[in-house]
């Protein structure tokens, strides 16, 4: 069963998001700094009646980075294209793509850093000069045809920004951050997706719903489909705090916004390898899981929130970890340091 604090999404979640996007930055909750740079990049390059700079967007999953790309789209009026990365697969590909390009088009790829060599080659010169050389024939008598371009943004997004190559970095103008999000911050979204969605919520519900959410919004709003869902289905539809407890165990979200996975790692880490040191190989099988599903979807929580730190000689619980499990932590030196 797929977790529901994955920060992930599916095609098919991705067409439920799309409703509750936020349509402009004003709309935009959290990532204050980031949110009045653009805002200054778009708005400059509005007055000058220019194409915006290329926009480099980089962070964890969920945290509203393809939003962002849609967001500079509508602020310049201007229509964007979708694509990414992995699907980028030949030169050919990209400058299909960039051929259709009108003057002030948004191009927006994901997963920017899983271009192909080939394709990135050619991005750099479409990004500087605003053209492509598209080669036609094979052998000794091919020849490059340049094809002029309109100006037009390049916006990427990037959950492993130190994958990119320096060049591809460089001929972004604007480069932003984003940040995990405040509870706060998570609670106005919860209200916000809410009153899309047509469901009364109470204050307590959303404050519920933003502590176990892991810092991001595509998780919130998961949570809040699923606890609106046990609302009509074992309520009146109603989100009250009550409502939002329930659902969320049924869910396996406990109060810190550990699921499942999270608390397997845990117990196997604390109750068969006495907390570790062990390598993830291990540690993986020993749950019945990949070893790529603990490192990707468990590990960088928990080791964020203090859970689990990763050693040279494998990964160790803290003793923050042996008590959330209602266990005893050893009472050695070196827990008590993981503990400081």
């Amino acid at each position: 069963m797929e977790s529901v604090v994955e920060p992930g999404a599916n095609d098919l979640e991705r067409a439920a998001e799309s409703a509750l996007r936020p349509k402009n930055l004003d709309e935009f909750v959290g990532q204050k700094t980031l949110r009045q740079q653009l805002s200054l990049v778009l708005e400059a390059a509005r007055r000058r009646g220019d194409a915006a700079d290329h926009i480099l967007l980089s962070g964890p999953p969920g945290l509203g980075k393809t939003t962002l790309a849609m967001i500079v789209a509508a602020e310049m009026g201007t229509s964007l294209r979708l694509t990414s990365g992995p699907a980028i697969q030949h030169a050919g590909d990209l400058a299909s793509i960039l051929s259709s390009l009108q003057e002030g088009d948004v191009l927006f790829i994901d997963e920017i850093h899983r271009l192909s060599r080939p394709a990135e080659e050619m991005l750099y010169l479409a990004m500087e000069d605003f053209r492509v050389d598209v080669i036609v024939g094979k052998g000794p008598g091919a020849t490059s045809i340049p094809l002029t371009l309109p100006p037009f943004t390049v916006t990427g997004a990037t959950t492993r920004a130190g994958l990119l190559p320096a060049p591809l970095r460089d001929r972004f103008g604007y480069t932003g951050h984003l940040e995990y999000y405040q509870h706060d911050e998570l609670e106005s979204i919860v209200r916000r997706s809410a009153n899309l969605l047509g469901a009364e919520i109470s204050g307590e519900a959303a404050k519920e719903l933003a502590k176990r959410s892991r810092g991001t919004p595509r998780i919130a709003n998961r949570l809040l489909r699923r606890v609106y869902d046990y609302s009509q289905v074992h309520g009146n539809g109603e989100i009250d705090a009550q409502a939002a407890k329930e659902a969320l165990k049924l869910f396996e979200v406990d109060p810190l916004g550990l699921d499942r996975l999270d608390r397997l790692v845990l117990e196997g880490l604390c109750e068969r390898f006495g907390g570790g040191p062990v390598g993830i190989s291990t540690l993986a099988m020993s749950i019945g899981e990949e070893p790529e599903t603990v490192e990707t979807v468990s590990e960088p929580y928990l080791v964020r929130e203090g859970f689990l730190v990763r050693t040279p000689r494998g990964r160790m619980a803290t003793a923050q970890a042996w008590r959330h499990l209602g266990l005893t932590p050893p009472a050695s030196d070196l827990f008590n340091l993981l503990d400081n």
